[in-house]
């Protein structure tokens, strides 16, 4: 999983598209950046947080991409299942099954007769 397939999986588990912003902050969004090397060793992260109001919330950073993919995946998705919007079908009783008869016992055999002596 990656940023370019995030939001199709998200849409199969039913994650609203208008709640997850790929590359951008968008308030009122779970946001997933790419953030340019800083510091010496140049290394490129990624950020998954939630956006409200200018702020950052459940703000996380990873240095895989697929890491951050799967995390923010996790997340929404458990959400999902949380609110009851995926998870188990209901159980639906079967109809009773129809009484089945016994097989009828073979009628008994004539005893043999014995010719006369």
């Amino acid at each position: 999983m990656n940023v370019e397939s995030i939001t199709t999986w998200l849409e199969t588990v039913g994650v609203p598209a208008e709640v997850v912003s790929v590359g951008t902050e968008a308030d009122n969004a779970w946001c997933l950046l790419r953030e340019e090397p800083l510091g010496e060793d140049g290394a490129v992260t990624w950020e998954v947080f939630w956006r409200e109001q200018g702020n950052r919330y459940d703000w996380a950073r990873f240095t895989n991409e697929q890491v951050a993919c799967h995390y923010l995946f996790g997340r929404l998705t458990w959400a999902q299942v949380a609110r009851g919007a995926v998870g188990l079908l209901p159980v639906v009783p079967e109809p009773p099954a129809a009484p089945v008869a016994a097989p009828a016992a073979p009628a008994p055999e004539a005893p043999a007769q014995v010719p006369p002596a």
